[in-house]
This record gives structure tokens, sequence and C-alpha cells, in this order.
């Protein structure tokens, strides 16, 4: 990967983490160029990364766009190609040219295109954490057989991956006792319990140190987030969940951290920006500039860690008992969640009835063994189902 200028694809590249990944890759024109940017719906700040990165494919979901999108593009003089679709997202995943994968898709909707990013052998860094919630073993395989390279870029997942030798064969063969998954604790960390029945999406969406989309905020807020983390760490780093610790830590500086049987605990440490982890993973093994400024430990002063209240945090609960029942457990929690955050966010259900929903999708659902992508799906789609009409019957 050292030779030439690598090309990239960004999925999700007008969200958060598209925005900082294209932020690394204009500091770094010797290295990486833009292949593909693609977006679900927010065609004119995707017509205006095409402008500037001038990428060969943009890919936009909604395909009433496609033709806002292309004279918008015609009027700056751009000539990057414009698609729609599932598979043209697959295809600027999969295509010869691209050596590496962003995949910034939130939700299920970005495990396809990463699934034929991994079968393709690419270098995936992998933001999309409902693909291994989703469907671990099947994406896990994928990578195995195809050869590709998974890079984690959530923040405690990358940091994990920072404190972990290079090579081992299991986390048992190199000496790790337990991985330390850090937590912000989010915005409701000491609100009294009885006021989470009144908190607004705009309150849920007030993160105190990151900077996320919508959705992932609630997901923060509800410690929800956390919990689709723990099912992600046990498939990245091939363990089972009691080997790790949920540690809430306010200050988001350390980002996680791994303890060793003889006593010594590594972290890695960093200033909230996920430039970081990106500029780690696209450069990883080698180190490069994130424009990310040095930690400055003096004035963070202190660091403060407590055990999370699975009373205050239902949804960890749900997520954790989700991760040790296995099968489809995962995957019908995620689509309750995601249907769940959405109609709380059109302020149809209160906070506090998400996990409620979830609960109940969870109950009423035969689990089964995930053995291919439809049977994935199908989970996926049933537990939406349910979720729907849960809020229905509580409006």
């Amino acid at each position: 990967m050292g030779q030439g200028i690598q090309q990239i694809t960004v999925l999700g590249a007008t969200g958060s983490i598209g925005v900082s990944t294209l932020d690394v890759l204009a500091r770094h024109p010797e290295r990486y160029c833009v292949y593909a940017l693609t977006a679900h719906s927010r065609w004119e700040l995707l017509a205006e990364q095409c402008v500037q990165h001038r990428p060969r494919f943009a890919v936009i979901g909604d395909e009433k766009l496609v033709s806002k999108l292309n004279a918008e593009l015609a009027k700056q003089g751009c000539d990057t190609e414009v698609c729609s679709g599932l598979e043209a997202l697959e295809q600027v995943s999969a295509a010869s040219e691209v050596d590496t994968v962003m995949a910034a898709i939130v939700g299920a909707a970005g495990l396809l295109p990463t699934l034929a990013a991994a079968k393709a052998g690419k270098k995936v860094l992998l933001a999309n954490k409902e693909a291994l919630v989703m469907a671990g073993g099947l994406f896990m395989s994928a990578v195995a057989q195809s050869g590709a390279t998974l890079l984690p870029i959530d923040s405690e997942h990358n940091a994990i991956f920072q404190c972990l030798p290079e090579r081992y064969e299991s986390l048992d063969q190199a000496g790790v006792r337990k991985i330390l998954l850090t937590a912000s604790g989010g915005p409701f960390r000491q609100t009294p319990l009885e006021q989470l029945k009144t908190v607004t999406p705009d309150q849920a969406c007030a993160h105190p140190n990151w900077s996320m989309g919508r959705k992932i905020s609630v997901d923060s807020a509800s410690m929800m987030n956390k919990g689709l983390e723990l099912v992600e760490a046990c498939w990245l780093f091939n363990c089972t969940p009691n080997l790790i610790d949920i540690v809430i830590h306010p200050q988001s500086v350390i980002h996680s951290m791994v303890q060793y049987r003889d006593g010594s605990v590594l972290a890695q440490l960093g200033n909230p920006d996920m430039r970081t982890p990106i500029a780690h993973a696209l450069a990883w093994p080698e180190r490069i500039d994130s424009g990310v400024a040095s930690l400055d430990l003096i004035a963070t002063a202190r660091l403060d860690f407590e055990a999370p209240d699975l009373e205050r945090f239902p949804c960890l609960r749900l997520a954790i008992e989700a991760a040790a029942a296995g099968q489809t457990a995962p995957a019908v929690l995620n689509a309750a969640n995601e249907v769940a955050v959405e109609a709380f966010l059109a302020e149809r259900i209160r906070f506090d009835q998400i996990p409620h929903i979830i609960e109940s999708t969870l109950g009423s659902l035969a689990l089964t063994e995930p053995v291919s992508l439809d049977v994935v799906q199908d989970a996926d789609q049933q537990a939406r189902m349910l979720a729907a009409q849960q809020i229905k019957k509580s409006e």
C-alpha cells in the first residue's frame, strides 16, 4: 500500500465521519485521491464535495435527486459521474481501482456495501458498527476469505486496536485479561431519573464532548451506542462479552484500555476528534498528520471513572443481554432501536419509551442462527415491523 497514490471510496461522505475523512484526505494529496463519494439525500453538500475532491463517481441514495445533483455538477464544470441505488454503492465499494473503503453509512443501510468491500479484499475502515452487530459472523468470514484488512474507526475500537500487540493468535495468548471499553455517559449521566421522561430530541443530541449525527447522539444519550460497540468489540477482537468491562469516563480523553495478565493497563489518549482514528487507520501501519491538536494533559487536569448504572441506562442492559444471547438477537436489538430512535426524533414517543419498545420486540421474536444474509435481513425486517406496531400502540 505504500506505493503510489491510494484510491479511496467514502461511503456516507456527507455525515460527520465522511466530512472528517475528507478533511484528513485533503491534507495528504500526495498519498490519497477520492474514487467515489456517496450520500443518502444531502445532494447539495455532496455536490460541494465533488467539486472539491473530483471523484470519478458520486452515488446518491435517492434516485429522485440524481437530476438535481447532475445539474449542479454541470453548472460547476465537474465531470463526476452520478449514479444511484444499492447496486451502485456495492460497485464503488468493490471496484478494482479502489484500495480503501471508508464505511461510514449510519445504520443497517451500510451493511451490504460494507460487505461488498470486505468480499473484494479491500482495506476496510469500519465506522459502520451495524455491519458487525447485524452480521458479525458473515462479515468476519468474508474478511478472512478475501484477505481484506479490517481497521476499526470508532474511537473506542481504534484505541483497543492500538493497545493490542500487532500480531496475536488470541487475546489469551496475548496475555489480555480484560478489554476496558470507555463511555462518556452522554448528556444524561447525572439527570434525575424522573426527568428522562420529558427530555427533548435536542437535549438528547447535545453531546458534551463529541459532534455527531442525530441518530448516534441519541444512542449515546441512551448508552445503546456503547451496547452496540460491545457487540462489535466481541467480533473485532474475537472474544466473549464477559471479557469486556464498560467504564464511564466523562472527559472522553482515554478512548479505551486493555488490561493485561501482568498487571499492565495500556490506554490510548487523545482529544475527542474523529480525525485521529481516521488518520490512524488510513495510514496504518504508518502515522500521518490528522489536523488534531496534541492532548494537553496539564489543561485536562483530571480523569474520572465510574461504573455504568444499568437502571439509568436500560438500553445498555438490553445490548449486554443480546450480546450474550447471540444468534439474531443483536440484529433484532439494532433494528428495534433504529425504529424507536427515529420515532423519538420525530417526537412520536418519549425518550424513556425507547428501551421498552426494544425489550418488547426482543421478547416477541424467536432467535435463529444467522447462517446467511437472508436470515439476518429477515430478522431485521420482522423486528422493524414489530417495533413500528409497538410505537403505533403507544401513540
